[in-house]
């Protein structure tokens, strides 16, 4: 794991670590904030963590690694627009919503492994997963 220091105006760091990750999602990374005084991990980002109100938050990149804890699917009249919402517990501790990829009602299983993918479209990026082992394209985390 990686520890990221920006060069950002920390006033400026701090109001918006939101816009911090979505800028490195734009740029097909998935990063955490990560207090350095305890260890602990934080999502989502926010300017202090939380319990302890520790401002030493660090971007960090995470793994990736994951298990899937919940699953809805969302069916629409027609079947190319349905699409699932997901509850990933990372490793790293933190709980993430997302959409996981590749997977129908009948295959998804809570508790199945899964890793973190960035896809970028328009400059724009989007955090999802997809089961592990399962050939994707773009930019994900592997082990």
């Amino acid at each position: 794991m990686v520890a990221i220091t920006l060069q950002v105006d920390p006033m400026a760091a701090s109001i918006m670590p939101d816009t911090q990750f979505q800028e490195f999602l734009a740029t097909g990374r998935f990063m955490m904030q990560r207090s350095h005084s305890s260890g602990r991990f934080v999502f989502p980002p926010r300017i202090a963590e939380p319990g302890t109100g520790a401002r030493d938050l660090e971007w960090v990149e995470p793994s990736g690694r994951g298990t899937l804890y919940s699953i809805t699917f969302i069916v629409k009249r027609d079947p190319a627009d349905n699409y699932n919402v997901a509850l990933i517990d990372l490793q790293e501790g933190p709980r993430v919503l997302a959409r996981l990829q590749g997977v129908t009602q009948e295959t998804a299983k809570i508790g199945m492994a899964v890793h973190a993918k960035v896809e970028v479209n328009d400059g724009t990026g989007l955090l999802v997963f997809v089961v592990k082992g399962v050939e994707t394209t773009g930019r994900a985390k592997h082990d």
